[in-house]
């Protein structure tokens, strides 16, 4: 049987696009893949989740990186409410209790004011009992990612949560 030749213009091409964020990923097998939620009501992004193992810093609990990671990206979430992409400028962490691995625990992420193209924020993570482990504050800035990422971004898709 002879071979059948392609037509210009009648071809399929599939693109499959996957969100590779370290922190909310699910194309991340490395990841954190943590999963958000909206309270409405309280107009914050949570996300409830247990750490494994390869997250560990001191014996039986998180990196402080890690823990510094959820926070970043529980506040990150909350540009979604505003439909804007804004990037982390400034941050600051305070580690009040080790986070445990393995154990129950949830990170919430708050808006706390605007000023122009800055967008203040807050977040913590707490165990099952509601007590607070660690907690941050952080600016982050507004910017156009087709701009900033031009040459990164494909004409339809944007990675950027």
């Amino acid at each position: 049987m002879p071979r059948h030749e392609q037509v210009h213009g009648h071809t399929v091409k599939k693109q499959q696009f996957t969100n590779n964020c370290f922190g909310c990923g699910p194309g991340n097998e490395a990841g954190l893949r943590l999963k958000f939620v909206l309270d409405k009501k309280q107009q914050r992004f949570v996300c409830r989740f247990r750490l494994p193992r390869r997250f560990v810093g001191p014996p039986a609990h998180a990196h402080g990186g890690i823990i510094a990671t959820i926070l970043d990206e529980a506040m990150g979430k909350v540009s979604k409410l505003h439909n804007l992409i804004a990037l982390t400028s400034r941050m600051e962490i305070t580690y009040l209790k080790p986070v445990p691995l393995f154990k129950p625990l949830i990170v919430e992420g708050w808006d706390t004011g605007v000023r122009g193209r800055e967008h203040y924020r807050a977040a913590e993570i707490r165990n099952r009992d509601g007590e607070v482990l660690a907690s941050s504050k952080a600016t982050f800035i507004e910017i156009d990612p087709h701009r900033m990422f031009a040459k990164y971004l494909q004409k339809k898709h944007s990675d950027a949560t």
